[in-house]
């Protein structure tokens, strides 16, 4: 994760969030109306958190990211360097959740143990879009406007759909690959990029 950007402005904060000490915002940082930072939570340089958001203890933000409205981030995702969050999308943190025990009584938080959500560079998650618990999203790759996305996503690759399914390769632009073989060329950039096997 890229260190704090000493030429960058100091974090800029709206004076309806709530942002708790224990939070570090890196220099660059915006961080909307309404949103809530919690304890831990590390976010990097020059990123962008809007408005009636949500970020959990302990959740990792890189640098250049910008976290569109509503987006709900919990407890144990780590977002690497530019990444884009859609307004209300959501990152999950328990795959087996429940409020109580098989006997009634409420669990704790010592009942149960936070599982990881990785999201990778320059990556992009759709609006309405949700991660289940311990995916991992890799770099450039998109998850279109509400999926649910249950299973791990290559570098590049493009899923939708309820669960998500592979839906092609996207360039690290944006645009759509045309594939040939292991080979992905972008028609928008001319880039090429190697693609896995669906």
């Amino acid at each position: 994760m890229d260190k704090d950007n000493t030429t960058a402005a100091p974090p800029t904060v709206a004076p309806s969030a709530v942002v708790s000490g224990g939070a570090h915002l890196s220099r660059g940082t915006m961080i909307w109306e309404f949103t809530q930072i919690r304890e831990g939570a590390f976010i990097g340089p020059n990123t962008s958190v809007g408005s009636h958001s949500y970020i959990d203890a302990d959740v990792s933000v890189g640098a250049n990211c910008k976290i569109q409205s509503g987006a709900l981030i919990f407890k144990g995702a780590r977002l690497a360097d530019g990444v884009f969050v859609g307004p209300g999308a959501v990152i999950t943190n328990d795959r087996v959740p429940r409020a109580i025990q098989p006997d009634g009584t409420q669990k704790r938080a010592s009942d149960w143990s936070v599982t990881e959500t990785r999201v990778g560079y320059g990556a992009s998650i759709g609006a309405g879009a949700t991660l289940v618990a311990g995916v991992d999203v890799g770099d450039f790759s998109l998850v279109a406007a509400g999926a649910v996305v249950t299973r791990d996503v290559p570098h590049h690759g493009m899923v939708a759909g309820v669960p998500a399914r592979g839906a092609g390769w996207v360039c690290c632009c944006g645009a759509r690959l045309e594939v040939t073989g292991p080979q992905g060329e972008c028609p928008s950039c001319q880039r090429t990029h190697s693609v896995e096997s669906p």
